[in-house]
């Protein structure tokens, strides 16, 4: 594994860092099921799926879901 020091990352501008978080997270999902996940998100999943499947009409389109947070957000909701 290559090896970086901290001073070195800090000399980086905030752009390259951006850049060098998003690398590092690429490689993380690549394999979802290697992601720790604690019990209490666990049982919010199951609570969640079960609502969906009882509900699914109660579920909204991610542009509509973005259009309603970016109005009511001093921040607009990144893609």
């Amino acid at each position: 594994m290559a090896s970086i020091s901290l001073d070195e990352i800090r000399k980086l501008t905030v752009a390259e860092r951006l850049r060098l978080v998003d690398q590092i997270w690429e490689t993380i999902v690549a394999n979802p099921g290697t992601l720790p996940v604690t019990e209490a998100q666990r049982q919010e999943l199951h609570r969640r799926l079960k609502a969906h499947a009882e509900d699914p009409d109660a579920a909204i389109p991610w542009p509509e879901a973005r259009s309603r947070l970016e109005a009511t957000s001093e921040h607009p909701a990144h893609s």
